[in-house]
């Protein structure tokens, strides 16, 4: 069968024809000063061209490496790949700019977006979390650096959501391990999330859920520990009454073997 290549060949042309006029409206030529193609980069930024801007951003930074402004341009480059959702181009964009520029005064909102980037390609809680990690640890590392900027409470906040993500998914591991009867996986990712994200909201119900699998794995001490530990944490959970059946049921158990064994004792004498 023939295909009609007509609409494509006219797209493509009405494509190329609305870039050049759009470029030519900014009256961007090949020799144009590098000052003047800078304000003209960011007047197609602040117009939200930003496919356009970043062309002009990325000719910037090649052929003026020692400008007083190539920083904020290395900046506006990477909030170009940004603003079109290129979040991995745009964190290696940040990143040379950290890198290459360290003295700059952008630095900080370069280094605080490049973890951004990994926050927006950070998936569900069932999926890969390497880009999660990856903005838990540049968040942290922003927050350190600069405790005193402005972008401090919405980098903590984007924190928090972070590692909420990743003890969700440990929880939800210690949950699957539970329900197949593998007490000894489940207390191991339950531990891991109290362990390492106390901070969060899966930290009351990791507590009880590894107490519990102490108690099944007739861990007495542990357990009883555990439980203990749950209630003075939170004493108004939803767990607590579950948590003092079992302390009653170890303290009972403790008694009747206690008995068991002086019973032995005295038999034997």
């Amino acid at each position: 069968m023939k295909i009609d290549k007509t609409p494509v060949l006219l797209f493509i042309v009405v494509s190329l024809s609305a870039l050049f006029t759009a470029c030519n409206s900014y009256k961007v030529k090949s020799d144009t000063p590098a000052v003047e193609r800078y304000e003209l980069a960011k007047k197609m930024f602040a117009n939200k061209d930003y496919f356009q801007a970043k062309t002009q951003f990325k000719i910037l930074t090649l052929n003026n490496p020692g400008a007083s402004f190539v920083d904020e341009v290395q900046y506006y480059l990477a909030e170009s790949h940004f603003y079109q959702k290129e979040y991995i181009l745009a964190a290696d964009e940040y990143n040379r700019l950290t890198r290459l520029y360290p003295k700059s005064d952008w630095v900080d909102d370069a280094q605080f977006k490049a973890a951004v980037c990994d926050f927006r390609l950070s998936p569900k809680p069932a999926l890969d979390q390497t880009h999660t990690i990856k903005a838990v640890a540049n968040l942290q590392m922003f927050i350190e650096d600069h405790p005193t900027s402005e972008r401090i409470p919405e980098a903590e906040k984007l924190l928090k959501i972070c590692r909420t993500k990743l003890a969700e998914k440990e929880f939800r591991a210690g949950e699957l391990y539970r329900k197949l009867g593998d007490y000894n996986g489940a207390y191991i990712y339950f531990k891991s999330v109290i362990d390492s994200y106390y901070d969060t909201v899966f930290n009351e119900p990791a507590s009880y859920w590894q107490a519990e699998c102490l108690f099944r794995l007739r861990r007495g001490k542990e357990s009883r520990h555990a439980f203990e530990e749950l209630l003075r944490k939170y004493p108004k959970s939803r767990f607590a009454a579950d948590a003092r059946q079992r302390l009653e049921k170890l303290e009972a158990d403790s008694l009747q073997a206690k008995e068991s064994d002086d019973k032995k004792n005295r038999l034997s004498n």
